[in-house]
């Protein structure tokens, strides 16, 4: 029987790059009009790029994040770790 848990690591210099696509992508849905936390969220949850506007590349660039460093980004930044 496995007892081991799975454990994620991203260095600092991967969190920074994660940050600042999500931040183009962030302004780039916010130029189009879009509410973007929640185009982020359901991006998120579905992985349906549709979710992101192609503008300013903003879909192409969250589509090279994977979205488990994503969300690990998004927790350890949550929680200031």
């Amino acid at each position: 029987m496995f007892s081991k848990t799975m454990v994620f690591s991203l260095g600092g210099e991967k969190d920074e790059e994660i940050k600042k696509a999500l931040t183009t992508v962030y302004d780039a849905l916010k130029e189009k009009g879009y509410n973007p936390i929640n185009q982020i969220v359901g991006y998120i949850l579905s992985e349906d790029p549709t979710y992101i506007t192609t503008y300013n590349n903003a879909r192409n660039i969250i589509s090279k994040i994977d979205r488990d460093d994503l969300l690990e980004a998004l927790v350890k930044s949550f929680l200031n770790k």
